[in-house]
Protein backbone atom coordinates (compact mmCIF):
# COMPACT_ATOMS: atom_id res chain seq x y z
CA UNK A 1 0.00 0.00 0.00
CA UNK A 2 1.40 3.51 -1.07
CA UNK A 3 2.09 6.00 1.59
CA UNK A 4 0.51 9.23 1.19
CA UNK A 5 2.01 11.76 3.31
CA UNK A 6 4.45 14.71 3.12
CA UNK A 7 7.83 14.87 4.36
CA UNK A 8 7.13 17.24 7.05
CA UNK A 9 4.08 14.78 7.76
CA UNK A 10 6.94 12.08 7.74
CA UNK A 11 9.09 14.42 9.80
CA UNK A 12 6.60 14.46 12.34
CA UNK A 13 6.16 10.56 12.72
CA UNK A 14 9.85 10.04 13.15
CA UNK A 15 9.71 12.41 15.98
CA UNK A 16 6.50 10.69 17.56
CA UNK A 17 8.30 7.48 17.21
CA UNK A 18 11.29 8.97 18.91
CA UNK A 19 9.28 10.35 21.54
CA UNK A 20 7.40 6.98 22.63
CA UNK A 21 10.80 5.19 22.38
CA UNK A 22 11.92 7.75 24.73
CA UNK A 23 9.31 7.12 27.30
CA UNK A 24 10.03 3.44 27.88
CA UNK A 25 14.08 4.16 28.16
CA UNK A 26 13.88 6.94 31.01
CA UNK A 27 12.14 5.48 33.96
CA UNK A 28 12.80 8.27 36.07
CA UNK A 29 10.53 10.45 33.60
CA UNK A 30 7.70 8.26 34.48
CA UNK A 31 7.78 9.66 38.42
CA UNK A 32 6.34 12.92 36.54
CA UNK A 33 2.94 13.53 35.18
CA UNK A 34 2.83 15.29 32.15
CA UNK A 35 2.28 18.76 33.04
CA UNK A 36 5.43 18.32 35.76
CA UNK A 37 7.33 17.17 32.89
CA UNK A 38 6.54 20.86 30.64
CA UNK A 39 7.52 22.74 33.63
CA UNK A 40 10.96 21.14 34.26
CA UNK A 41 11.34 21.17 30.48
CA UNK A 42 10.42 24.96 30.46
CA UNK A 43 12.60 25.57 33.79
CA UNK A 44 15.65 23.30 32.57
CA UNK A 45 15.77 25.16 29.04
CA UNK A 46 15.59 28.71 30.55
CA UNK A 47 18.81 27.72 32.65
CA UNK A 48 20.24 25.96 29.91
CA UNK A 49 19.66 29.47 28.03
CA UNK A 50 21.73 31.09 30.79
CA UNK A 51 18.59 32.97 31.95
CA UNK A 52 17.38 30.89 35.11
CA UNK A 53 14.10 31.61 36.25
CA UNK A 54 12.86 32.49 39.70
CA UNK A 55 10.16 30.82 41.44
CA UNK A 56 8.16 33.76 40.84
CA UNK A 57 8.91 33.59 37.07
CA UNK A 58 8.17 30.17 37.06
CA UNK A 59 4.59 30.45 38.38
CA UNK A 60 3.69 33.69 35.92
CA UNK A 61 3.82 30.66 33.26
CA UNK A 62 -0.07 30.89 32.70
CA UNK A 63 0.37 28.69 29.82
CA UNK A 64 1.44 26.01 31.87
CA UNK A 65 -1.53 26.25 34.84
CA UNK A 66 -2.43 28.73 37.39
CA UNK A 67 0.13 30.05 40.26
CA UNK A 68 -1.23 27.97 42.84
CA UNK A 69 -1.17 24.77 40.49
CA UNK A 70 2.44 25.75 39.35
CA UNK A 71 3.45 26.15 42.53
CA UNK A 72 2.59 22.96 43.52
CA UNK A 73 4.42 21.45 41.00
CA UNK A 74 7.53 22.92 41.65
CA UNK A 75 6.83 21.78 45.42
CA UNK A 76 6.69 18.17 43.88
CA UNK A 77 9.73 18.39 41.35
CA UNK A 78 11.80 19.94 44.67
CA UNK A 79 10.72 16.65 46.05
CA UNK A 80 11.82 14.16 43.56
CA UNK A 81 14.86 16.23 44.16
CA UNK A 82 14.19 17.13 39.98
CA UNK A 83 14.98 21.16 40.45
CA UNK A 84 16.53 22.61 43.02
CA UNK A 85 16.13 26.12 44.68
CA UNK A 86 19.34 28.41 45.13
CA UNK A 87 19.30 32.36 46.05
CA UNK A 88 21.88 34.51 44.43
CA UNK A 89 24.52 36.15 46.40
CA UNK A 90 23.49 39.24 48.10
CA UNK A 91 19.87 38.56 47.19
CA UNK A 92 18.19 36.06 49.90
CA UNK A 93 14.99 36.87 48.33
CA UNK A 94 14.40 35.58 45.08
CA UNK A 95 15.18 31.85 45.01
CA UNK A 96 16.61 31.00 41.38
CA UNK A 97 14.98 27.37 40.09
CA UNK A 98 18.01 25.27 38.54
CA UNK A 99 17.86 21.61 37.04
CA UNK A 100 19.34 19.16 39.60
CA UNK A 101 21.95 16.53 39.14
CA UNK A 102 19.44 13.94 38.63
CA UNK A 103 17.80 16.06 36.14
CA UNK A 104 20.60 16.61 34.48
CA UNK A 105 21.97 12.54 34.29
CA UNK A 106 17.83 12.37 32.73
CA UNK A 107 18.56 14.45 29.82
CA UNK A 108 21.24 12.98 29.60
CA UNK A 109 20.25 9.74 29.14
CA UNK A 110 17.04 11.18 26.94
CA UNK A 111 20.26 12.32 24.81
CA UNK A 112 21.83 9.45 24.24
CA UNK A 113 18.07 6.96 23.83
CA UNK A 114 17.10 9.63 21.36
CA UNK A 115 20.45 9.28 19.32
CA UNK A 116 20.31 5.79 19.24
CA UNK A 117 16.68 5.57 18.31
CA UNK A 118 16.84 8.08 15.44
CA UNK A 119 20.05 5.67 14.09
CA UNK A 120 17.44 2.64 14.16
CA UNK A 121 14.62 4.89 12.24
CA UNK A 122 14.61 4.21 8.73
CA UNK A 123 15.42 7.31 6.49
Amino acid sequence: MKKHYSPLAEAYFRFLLLAKALQKETPDALTMDANERALLDAVALCWFEGRPQTVREAIAMDHLGSPATLHKRITRLRQKDMLVAQNQEGDRRAKYLIPSDKTLKLYSTSGFHMHSVLQSIPA
